[in-house]
């Protein structure tokens, strides 16, 4: 039996209908939506152009991490726990799913037993020029996962 699921959140609409889907279909379950706040999408290059830029940036990903889990977790009709997490999207999403970082100083991490994300159904050379999250998360995830399409 499912007990905690992971749903990842980047923003989309797609996001927001897995976050649903995922309330409706495990109804005991603990959600946890997750939204990675990826480095590489920094355009202040890595000298970072002025003092600052990179705490600047940082901190406006972060505004934009909270206000896209805070969309998220309004549209659906039941408590969802939210992490804001800093890394490559594939990677943190396995490591947070498999219990390898912890939430704070204090508590210890826990697995998820299921992953839940969409895919925004990219193909072709779109695909292989941009990956696909889904798909690695797929491939190399040691638990359960759904895509939503």
């Amino acid at each position: 039996m499912t007990k905690r699921i992971l749903v990842a959140i980047d923003g989309s609409d797609e996001a927001v209908e897995a976050l649903s889907f995922a309330a409706t279909e495990w109804t005991d379950a603990d959600l946890t939506a997750l939204h990675v706040i990826n480095p590489a999408d920094s355009t202040t290059g890595a000298e970072g152009g002025f003092p600052g830029a990179v705490d600047q940036w940082y901190d406006s990903a972060t505004q934009r991490g909270e206000r896209i889990l805070r969309e998220a977790t309004d549209a659906v009709d039941r408590a969802v726990d939210t992490r804001l997490e800093v890394g490559r999207p594939t990677a943190t999403i396995l490591a947070v799913a498999g219990g390898e970082q912890s939430v704070g100083d204090d508590e210890e991490p826990e697995p998820f037993d299921h992953i839940v994300l969409a895919s925004q159904g990219r193909t072709g050379l779109s695909r292989v020029l941009l990956g696909s999250v889904a798909e690695g998360v797929v491939r190399r995830a040691e638990v359960p996962v759904t895509v939503v399409r």
